[in-house]
């Protein structure tokens, strides 16, 4: 049943959003890879798939003229997406059965040198589960075609991952990947 309402709210989302049509599910997958490379139990390896499914989740709060607009956003737009981190969490928040997920819905966009958003959490701060999600949606954001560019090869996305390990994301986790 879970699974059925998690599916459910992936589908309204995608009903939305033409770009998000298979994020999800592809976050989700690479997510759970990684926890099983990691050695994560189990059960944690279920949790962070659903949390994949459901990372995005607050984009249904973004307008979609700002969730569609091709081209690169200006400040106050990027500002606007950026906010789907918190909408998301506050979607989820009063849910008992997905408590597990509001970390990887809320800080799946932080970074390990605190730069990162909602929050700024650096380092020990941000919980290993949106560590490794950051991984894999990044991952998966830079392979994906946008409207306003072409998706990069998987190599050149690597070299970025690499670069990035230790600053925007966890050198544990870009070592699994």
């Amino acid at each position: 049943m879970m699974l059925g309402t998690i599916q459910s709210l992936v589908r309204t989302l995608e009903a939305r959003d033409e770009y998000t049509c298979g994020h999800s599910d592809r976050v989700a997958h690479m997510s759970q890879m990684l926890a099983i490379e990691l050695g994560l139990p189990d059960y944690e390896c279920r949790r962070i798939y659903r949390t994949g499914l459901l990372h995005d989740i607050g984009k249904v709060g973004v307008p979609d003229e700002v969730l569609s607009k091709p081209g690169s956003l200006p400040n106050a737009e990027v500002e606007i997406i950026k906010r789907h981190t918190v909408v998301g969490y506050e979607i989820l928040k009063d849910l008992r059965s997905f408590e597990y997920m509001l970390p990887g819905v809320r800080w799946h966009h932080e970074r390990i040198d605190g730069r990162g958003y909602p929050d700024g959490l650096k380092g020990e701060e941000l919980p290993f589960m949106p560590r490794i999600m950051a991984v894999a949606d990044a991952m998966d954001a830079m392979t994906s075609n946008r409207p306003y560019r072409n998706g990069m090869p998987f190599e050149k996305a690597e070299s970025i991952l690499r670069e990035g390990a230790g600053t925007q994301w966890d050198v544990e986790v870009v070592a699994a990947y």
